[in-house]
């Protein structure tokens, strides 16, 4: 929770030992003096000092970690530098990579941004360590963070990507809680029921504007048949024309320009009332659970992020795990990054747990840890909702497609939301810089 932290380092560590099924099989089976320096000359031992770059708030979670690792690794000291994932926060995370002196850890929360390091040398290749076994371990999913075969990181939550609902309002307008299997025309349908002076039917986080597209692609293929963009497919035009009525005919969401210009801070507006629905990851817990500086009375339900259309086929929700953590390349410390890694995976991470990140790992009990989430606030919450999509089994994704190829997307459909071109013009000019894009790979 933000504000008076209640986490303490002794605190952490016993809710660690409570919450793990078994991870010192395998996830503490490091380097037995990782700060051992000088030791074969007589010298006394260095304290290694590990910096750990991450965009989660340390008040959130992250620094509770640290002090509790600290407490337990007197010869290994890790320090964490937050860096905000933008484009801007990226690239000072890449500068202090390249470097070699400033980021021994880090982590990336999209396939994307790990891929710009793995090419850039900067993220050690862990397929070699045999002490951990990560598919075993984060199960399935894990695969998809894979690239060219070979692990550069551990990704270590479950990613929950859902549509936040406000209750109160629901029921005050007779909507049920959505069905696991709603389209963004029943979404269309809702927003619209629910907008009133004062408050928006829908609003949406930068972080999952494009989920339901990206989740689309991922079923259908980035490419057709004969090696061309898919990025003029017709369920994307759908999810376009849908977004751009919802802006400017039915008024139940902002206008884009009007949500970029003002920088609209949309979970704030929803646990404030101002907004029924909201397109959020888990990070939105981080405030929610904050009654102090965040005060709600309503209930919070939740719905997955609808697919496009009642009759899509091989539709792929956000989710899986993510916040792969890896270890830099260019580290003087290797040894003690990667066992600080496994501690991490298979529990060290569990004070993250209060602001929605929850442990991936086998060794970790999920349902204990959502109990954690939910801890002194229970109330706030409708728990079937929020179980029956974290534990629902979906087909998830991690996108494979390169950054630049995200970028240009995104300058396309900007200008369609900002009505500088037709909705047509948009679905060409993605497909046709894509081509361009695929045809120089």
């Amino acid at each position: 929770m933000r504000g008076k932290r209640w986490w303490t380092p002794a605190l952490a560590v016993a809710l660690s030992a409570v919450l793990l099924t078994g991870c010192g099989s395998n996830g503490n089976t490091g380097d037995a003096q990782p700060g051992t320096a000088g030791a074969s000359s007589g010298k006394p031992a260095q304290k290694v000092k590990l910096k750990l770059w991450g965009a989660v708030p340390a008040e959130a979670g992250p620094q509770a970690v640290v002090d509790a690792w600290n407490a337990e690794n007197p010869d290994v000291e890790v320090e964490y530098v937050r860096y905000v994932n933008d484009d801007a926060g990226n690239l000072k995370l890449d500068t202090a990579l390249m470097t070699g002196q400033d980021a021994d850890l880090y982590f990336s929360y999209v396939l994307s941004r790990l891929q710009k390091r793995v090419d850039a040398g900067v993220a050690a290749d862990l397929t070699a360590r045999t002490d951990y076994d990560i598919d075993g371990q984060m199960g399935p999913d894990a695969a998809q963070w894979k690239i060219n075969g070979k692990y550069y990181g551990v990704p270590t939550k479950k990613n929950m990507s859902f549509i936040w609902l406000n209750k109160n309002m629901l029921d005050e307008a007779g909507l049920p809680v959505p069905p696991l299997d709603w389209t963004w025309p029943d979404l269309e349908q809702y927003a619209a029921k629910l907008t009133k002076p004062g408050v928006y039917g829908f609003l949406q986080h930068e972080a999952s504007f494009t989920a339901a597209i990206d989740g689309t692609i991922a079923g259908l293929g980035v490419t057709k048949a004969d090696g061309t963009s898919n990025f003029d497919n017709p369920l994307w035009k759908q999810w376009l024309q849908i977004n751009h009525d919802m802006m400017y005919k039915d008024k139940s969401t902002p206008e884009y320009g009007e949500q970029l210009t003002s920088k609209m801070p949309v979970d704030t507006m929803f646990l404030k009332g101002e907004a029924a629905m909201l397109n959020a990851g888990e990070f939105i817990f981080r405030n929610a659970n904050n009654l102090k500086d965040y005060p709600h009375d309503f209930k919070i339900a939740f719905a997955t992020i609808p697919r496009i259309s009642a009759d899509q086929q091989n539709y792929k929700y956000a989710g899986g795990v993510g916040d792969m953590l890896s270890v830099n390349a260019k580290s003087k410390n290797q040894e003690a990054a990667w066992k600080f890694v496994k501690w991490y995976a298979d529990g060290g991470m569990l004070p993250m747990a209060s602001g929605g990140r929850i442990p991936s790992s086998k060794s970790v009990d999920s349902a204990k840890a959502i109990d954690l989430l939910l801890k002194g606030v229970e109330d706030k919450y409708d728990r079937e909702s929020l179980d029956n999509v974290v534990f629902g089994k979906f087909e998830s994704f991690q996108l494979d497609i390169p950054q630049q190829v995200i970028d240009a997307r995104k300058e396309e459909y900007e200008k369609y939301f900002l009505n500088k071109q037709d909705l047509d013009t948009t679905l060409k000019n993605m497909a046709d810089r894509h081509n361009k894009l695929l045809q120089q790979k």
